[in-house]
C-alpha cells in the first residue's frame, strides 16, 4: 500500500533487471507531473539501477528507506516531473 504521500504503489521485489526498471517506467509514464509513487524493490541491482535511471529521466527521488522487517527490501518514493 502507498504511504500517505504517494498516489501509486508498485512492488517489483520478484522482478529482475531490466524488468524492474521497465515496470517502474511504465507506472511513472501513467502518472501526472507532481504525483508520487512508492516502489518496493530489493537491494542489489534494482536498488542501484532503478533510482539512477529515474533521475536520468528527470524525475525526483524523494527518499529510499529500508523496510524494518526486511533489510534486503527498500521503499523508493519517486515524484514525476
Amino acid at each position: 500500500m502507498a504511504n500517505e504521500l504517494s498516489e501509486y504503489f508498485l512492488d517489483i521485489t520478484t522482478q529482475v533487471c531490466p524488468m524492474t526498471f521497465v515496470r517502474t517506467k511504465l507506472l511513472v509514464e501513467r502518472m501526472a507531473p507532481g504525483e508520487t509513487a512508492e516502489v518496493r524493490l530489493k537491494a542489489g541491482e534494482a536498488l542501484e539501477n532503478v533510482p539512477r535511471s529515474l533521475r536520468e529521466l528527470g524525475h525526483e527521488i524523494v527518499e529510499i528507506v529500508p523496510e524494518a522487517t526486511r533489510p534486503d527490501v527498500y521503499r523508493l518514493t519517486v515524484r514525476k516531473h
